[in-house]
C-alpha cells in the first residue's frame, strides 16, 4: 500500500440483518473519495460465515477468520474461560500490530465481541485508535439488542428519538468518547423492523464520517 495512508482494519461478525453492508460503505467510500489518504489493508471476523468477508475477498481485501472458541480449543494451556478470551484478544492484537502501516485506524463494524485490555493496551501504546459503530445514542442503550430496546423505550412512550453514534473504544462497552452522533426521530405505527432498516441507512452515513474524522484526528 501507498505509506502514506492509514491502513484500515476493519472488524466484523456478520450478526443478522447486517451482510456486510456497513463494511461496504466503508469500501465504497474510499473509491469514491468521501474517505481519503485511507485503504482497507485486512478484514477480521470471529464468524466463518460473515457475509463481509465474502465483500472483502472479491475486493482483493485480506480476510482473517478468528473465532474465540476455536482458539480455545488451538490453545490448551488455557485453562479456563477468562484466560482464553485473555489469549485471544492479545493473539486479536497481534494479527493487527504485526506488519502494520506506520498510521492505522481499528474500526469495528459490527463486531460482537467486547474487547479487553489484552487487545486495547497494545493497540494503544502502538498509537493505533480504535472506533465503533453503535445503533444508538451516546449512554442510552449501550451493548447489545439496542435498535430493540430502543423501540420498545418508544412504544412505553419513554423516548422521542433514538441514533447512531460513532465512538473511540474503551474497556467501557459503548462508552467511548464520541466522534459522531446522528439522532432519527422514531414514527408511530413503524415495526421494529422498519425501524431497524432506518436505522441501518442511518449507519452507512455514520460510518464514513466517523472513519475520516478518525484519520483526520490522527
Amino acid at each position: 500500500m501507498n505509506i502514506s495512508r492509514v491502513g484500515i482494519t476493519v472488524l466484523i461478525s456478520g450478526n443478522v440483518g447486517n451482510f456486510g453492508t456497513n463494511l461496504q460503505a466503508i469500501m465504497d467510500a474510499i473509491k469514491d473519495g468521501e474517505i481519503q489518504d485511507a485503504e482497507i489493508v485486512r478484514v477480521i471476523s470471529n464468524r466463518l460465515k460473515a457475509f463481509g468477508l465474502q465483500r472483502a475477498r472479491d475486493a482483493g481485501i485480506p480476510t482473517v477468520y478468528h473465532n474465540l472458541k476455536t482458539f480455545g480449543k488451538q490453545h490448551p494451556e488455557f485453562t479456563n474461560d477468562d484466560q482464553i478470551r485473555k489469549g485471544y484478544d492479545k493473539a486479536l492484537a497481534d494479527l493487527i500490530l504485526e506488519h502494520r502501516p506506520k498510521r492505522s485506524l481499528v474500526v469495528c463494524a459490527g463486531w460482537m465481541h467486547v474487547l479487553s485490555p489484552n487487545f486495547l493496551d497494545p493497540l494503544e501504546r502502538s498509537n493505533v485508535p480504535i472506533i465503533n459503530l453503535h445503533p444508538a445514542l451516546p449512554n442510552a442503550f449501550n451493548g447489545v439488542d439496542a435498535i430493540k430496546r430502543a423501540y420498545q423505550a418508544f412504544q412505553q412512550g419513554l423516548i422521542t428519538k433514538t441514533g447512531v453514534m460513532v465512538h473511540y473504544v474503551i474497556s467501557e462497552v459503548d462508552a467511548g468518547k464520541p466522534l459522531v452522533i446522528r439522532e432519527l426521530d422514531l414514527a408511530k405505527d413503524e415495526t421494529c423492523a422498519q425501524l431497524e432498516d432506518r436505522m441501518h441507512n442511518l449507519e452507512w452515513l455514520a460510518i464514513v464520517e466517523g472513519v475520516q474524522l478518525a484519520i483526520t484526528n490522527m
